[in-house]
């Protein structure tokens, strides 16, 4: 008879502890939720900081054309609340190209101030037209992990006057003088950049070299061979410490479910919130089964440049960060367009998007999907 009440007992506890657990969003997943064919992953050894999702920031601008630094700051703050393991900047072509070196210099400090106190590390774009570029931002953002409670790491991708591997090599060897922190190498360059891709074997032979400053890839290059590239370098591990998808993150969920990536490097702010729920649900194997929608959910955002055309990277995502409270506008600098030519224009020439009724109800219908995965409102 005490058997029999024991066994009732415990079914009744099992399902009440089951109605809980469901009722809370925290139901056990099944041995087949576990199986997620996720590879598993080689400890790189390396700074374990230097993983998840840095979003690239979009440049905040005034009407003026100037940068507007407070909004800079606050786009930074919000990348760090929506759980984001870091913020990058500047490093997509708008800010590396279209801004002045002070300029740069100013921002990164702007950034640096706002992330005091969080475990977001800020994620300073050190390069330029040459190797002297690099060094004045490499130098910059020594001094500032000095002057602020921050956690500092750099980014750098190959100099626009690069035409050799020799040349990428002694350009890398050059910033590792001026900075004590990990540096995250970008495989490829800016719009004006025409010399080769590094090679695997150097990044390899840099991570040997200097294992506390090299070993973190952005992998850049896209195509055919992307993939390639990643698996061969992660192969690589230890020496190479993290490889990060790159490319909007439009193979992100392919490259770190089979292939082993570690992390996005997307300039995306926008999303910054679901890009770091995505990634969680990448760390635990996808327990809870919710990591495909989620990634489709970002894909029906990206995929609203069918609609609206535009830049893709900016475009109609300042109406996002508009819509979240970030950003004051929807302003950018913008290339010059002459005879066929795109260059880099003398004085900041700016750009408004202009949306219709109906694509700003587009977007927001698409962003409302949204909801599930998003937690943080600015």
């Amino acid at each position: 008879m005490k058997s029999v009440t024991s066994r009732r007992n415990f079914i009744k506890a099992t399902a009440t502890a089951a109605i809980a657990n469901a009722f809370l969003g925290c139901s056990t997943p099944s041995p087949a939720r576990r199986a997620s064919g996720f590879v598993e992953r080689k400890d790189g050894r390396g700074n374990r900081d230097i993983r998840g999702v840095f979003p690239i920031l979009s440049t905040p601008y005034k009407e003026s054309a100037e940068v507007d630094y407070e909004v800079l700051g606050r786009e930074a703050r919000f990348v760090a609340d929506c759980k984001c393991q870091g913020a990058i900047w500047p490093q997509s072509n708008d800010s590396c190209d279209l801004l002045s070196l002070g300029e740069k210099l100013k921002g990164m400090e702007a950034i640096a101030k706002a992330l005091e106190g969080t475990n977001a590390v800020a994620t300073f774009g050190c390069q330029g037209r040459n190797t002297e570029e690099m060094s004045e931002c490499a130098k910059w953002a020594e001094n500032l992990a000095s002057k602020y409670k921050t956690k500092i790491a750099v980014i750098s991708r190959p100099p626009d006057d690069a035409r050799t591997e020799d040349d990428l090599k002694k350009y890398y060897l050059e910033l590792q003088r001026c900075i004590n922190r990990p540096a995250i190498i970008q495989t490829t360059g800016g719009m004006k950049y025409k010399g080769p891709t590094p090679s695997v074997e150097l990044l390899v032979w840099l991570a040997k070299h200097n294992p506390d400053v090299f070993g973190y890839i952005k992998e850049e290059t896209g195509g055919n061979n992307c993939n390639a590239r990643m698996a061969k370098e992660i192969a690589a591990k230890p020496a190479i410490h993290t490889v990060f998808s790159a490319w909007g993150g439009w193979q992100w969920l392919h490259q770190a479910r089979r292939i082993g990536t570690e992390g996005l490097i997307t300039e995306r702010p926008a999303y910054a919130d679901l890009l770091a729920y995505i990634w969680r649900q990448i760390e635990n194997g996808d327990v809870h089964g919710t990591v495909n929608d989620a990634f489709s959910k970002y894909l029906l955002m990206l995929n609203l440049r069918q609609f609206i055309s535009g830049e893709d990277l900016r475009g109609f995502h300042l109406y996002v960060l508009q819509k979240r409270g970030v950003f004051k506008n929807r302003l950018s600098r913008v290339y010059e367009k002459k005879n066929g030519k795109t260059t880099i224009p003398k004085k900041p020439i700016l750009s408004d998007v202009k949306l219709t009724q109906s694509q700003m109800d587009e977007i927001d219908t698409c962003f409302s999907s949204l909801a599930p995965y998003l937690s943080h409102t600015a």
